[in-house]
């Protein structure tokens, strides 16, 4: 690898190098036999562009608008939780670093800094999304997020219960992390992970470590993934009464639940198997955003294993709005801090513009099935474009 990292990939690897061996399994594993990472990877390399020529390509934009409000690249900071382990304060480094990029960045309920502690030090676009751990906790999250100026709320529904995620039950990860004979070992082998720690002390999950939500089986609640159970779709309108902003419904994989979703107030939808990291043979949302696009007009986000510019404009093309990015932006967090997510935005932005111009496409908003041809093992395009 070159001093430099060049993509994506080159992060992982300085990730891995930085992070103890537990640290770094919480952030890449799935679930099982983590067969859902790899088909999450492997949809996109069943779509293949088919550029036009003789296009004036020499000026070219990568900006969108979603929600009326302009921005600079189709993509968004995923939510994710206890960025703290990764880096000190790695939640506020990551909502600095989508600033800088000029695009928005989503709080996780599960995050180390707390909803306050992010918007005071952050003037970007602020998106909080949610998880149900019981209708009185949502309510008081949902009012915090709304005075502390959060833009829109997304409500994730694909974790009603805990997805089988061995590699963290192999290691006893948690939070607290239990200093164990084999975590201390690896820790002087990863120092500069260790000085972090020793510097800053351990992470918590600020959202519930404030004077106003010090709750520890709140805390036990999150970091297990038991959440309500019961919400079901009247549940999904009590909370739209909660929210007068935009609010978006995160973990969709069937196209009639996105039509049923925006029926019930929801303003948008985010099409997401959870990266892999509930159910090891969910589909890959890539599968049912053609689909989904042709029964609904109102913004499908979707993520889910992108990992270079040209999955993303896969996605738009076939009809997302914009991509959130997770994995991706975490390995240059936990590589390099802020600089490292940065990076990781500005490599993707670059890709995706390199892309346009390789197909003969000056914009985003001109994207279409018409750029993509499948092999035929998959069922990814809308039937007009095969």
């Amino acid at each position: 690898m070159s001093s430099k990292p060049l993509d994506v990939f080159d992060y992982r690897k300085l990730a891995r190098r930085r992070l103890p061996h537990i640290i770094f399994d919480f952030l890449e594993g799935g679930v099982d036999d983590e067969k859902g990472l790899a088909h999450n990877r492997a949809v996109f390399e069943r779509l293949f562009f088919s550029p036009h020529r003789f296009t004036n390509i020499s000026k070219r934009d990568i900006s969108i608008k979603l929600f009326g409000r302009k921005q600079a690249a189709p993509i968004l900071i995923a939510p994710t939780g206890m960025n703290g382990v990764l880096w000190h304060n790695g939640d506020i480094a990551l909502a600095q670093a989508a600033e800088q990029a000029g695009i928005p960045f989503l709080l996780s309920t599960a995050s180390s800094s707390s909803i306050e502690e992010v918007a005071g030090r952050t003037k970007g676009d602020k998106w909080f999304q949610l998880y149900v751990m019981s209708r009185a906790i949502a309510e008081k999250l949902v009012a915090r997020a709304l005075a502390a100026g959060y833009s829109r709320l997304v409500l994730t529904t694909d974790v009603a219960v805990n997805g089988n995620r061995e590699r963290d039950a192999r290691n006893n990860f948690g939070l607290p992390v239990k200093y164990t004979p084999s975590l201390l070992l690896d820790g002087i082998k990863h120092p500069a992970w260790s000085m972090g720690f020793l510097i800053h002390g351990m992470p918590t999950l600020g959202n519930f470590v404030s004077a106003d939500a010090h709750d520890t089986q709140s805390q036990a609640a999150v970091m297990s993934r038991q959440m309500d159970a019961t919400f079901d779709w009247k549940a999904l309108r009590w909370l739209r009464k909660l929210w007068p902003r935009e609010l978006l419904v995160k973990g969709i994989l069937r196209a009639e639940d996105a039509v049923r979703a925006i029926g019930e107030g929801a303003d948008g939808v985010i099409l997401s198997n959870h990266t892999g990291r509930q159910n090891d043979f969910a589909i890959s949302p890539m599968q049912v955003l053609a689909e989904t696009r042709s029964k609904i007009s109102q913004p499908i986000l979707i993520d889910s294993g992108f990992r270079r510019g040209s999955d993303i404009v896969k996605a738009l093309a076939l009809g997302a709005d914009a991509v959130l990015i997770g994995h991706a932006v975490l390995y240059g967090l936990a590589a390099r801090g802020r600089a490292g997510a940065a990076d990781v935005l500005q490599i993707l932005c670059r890709e995706i513009d390199n892309i346009l111009a390789q197909i003969g496409c000056t914009s985003i908003a001109d994207l279409s099935p018409d750029y993509l041809r499948e092999d035929s093992r998959s069922l990814l395009l809308p039937d007009t474009a095969r």
